[in-house]
């Protein structure tokens, strides 16, 4: 599913026009990413949440020459821990 046919699940389910089932989508991945960057969790009960954590810095090798060892810098990197509703509903 991509974010056209979500737009028209969301808009048929809540009974609103495709552009505010846009607007609603938009608005909750700005929120989140927001949220995120401020080092907070977004959480929806049953469903899942989103995290933020930062990945440490590492040392890795250069894929296109074996023997050169590069330096990885510190990222902050997005998680998402699904809920007990969310779990529960793909195992059956």
């Amino acid at each position: 599913m991509n974010k056209a046919s979500l737009i028209e699940r969301i808009a048929a389910e809540a009974e609103v026009s495709k552009k505010d089932a846009e607007k609603m989508i938009d608005s909750f991945v700005k929120i989140t990413i927001n949220e995120l960057k401020a080092g907070n969790e977004v959480s929806i009960t049953g469903f899942g949440t989103f995290l933020s954590r930062i990945r440490h810095a590492r040392g890795g090798v250069n894929p296109q020459k074996p023997s050169e060892r590069i330096q990885i810098p510190e990222v902050r990197v997005a998680k998402f821990k699904t809920g007990k509703t969310l779990k529960d509903a793909l195992k059956s």
